[in-house]
């Protein structure tokens, strides 16, 4: 997906429907700068609103990630190419979440040790809040592993 294509296509669309950026924005609950964002390429809209984007510029999914207008000849096979890079983003993202994790996990598992040795070598390091300072690390790290892979809902 080239992100730049696909925000020059937004831009045509919402152009073509006679909204600014501010009005596309208010009907989406948004911000213009987000909008702007978009049409830069710098960002791509949030999936949650992908359908109520497509909806008020009149055109489908596919040729929102596509970044053009769709031949019905053509529309079956671009659809299919769509979702085959989506999961390859997919993929590709988890990949990098999985070696972020590793990074960590590895992280955590030295510093238990490393803090050991030091009470071991140093055993009048009283106060010098190394343990505090591991505490705290490990406390952070769970907190991201947990925000990462949960979702809280408030009733």
């Amino acid at each position: 997906m080239n992100q730049e294509k696909i925000g020059k296509f937004i831009a045509l669309c919402r152009k073509e429907c006679g909204y600014t950026q501010a009005t596309l924005a208010e009907k989406l609950g948004i911000t213009d700068r987000a909008v702007s964002k978009w049409e830069t390429g710098k960002s791509m809209p949030d999936v949650s609103l992908m359908l109520e984007l497509c909806n008020l510029l009149k055109i489908s999914v596919n040729e929102l990630l596509t970044g053009d207008y769709i031949a019905m000849d053509n529309y079956k096979q671009k659809a299919e190419e769509n979702l085959i890079e989506l999961q390859g983003k997919k993929e590709k993202a988890n990949k990098s979440l999985l070696r972020t994790e590793l990074v960590w996990l590895v992280i955590a598992i030295l510093l238990v040790p490393v803090h050991g040795m030091i009470n071991y070598y140093y055993p009048n390091n009283n106060g010098t809040g190394v343990g505090l300072l591991l505490a705290i690390i490990g406390i952070i790290m769970f907190v991201i592993y947990f925000f990462r892979h949960y979702e809280i809902k408030l009733k």
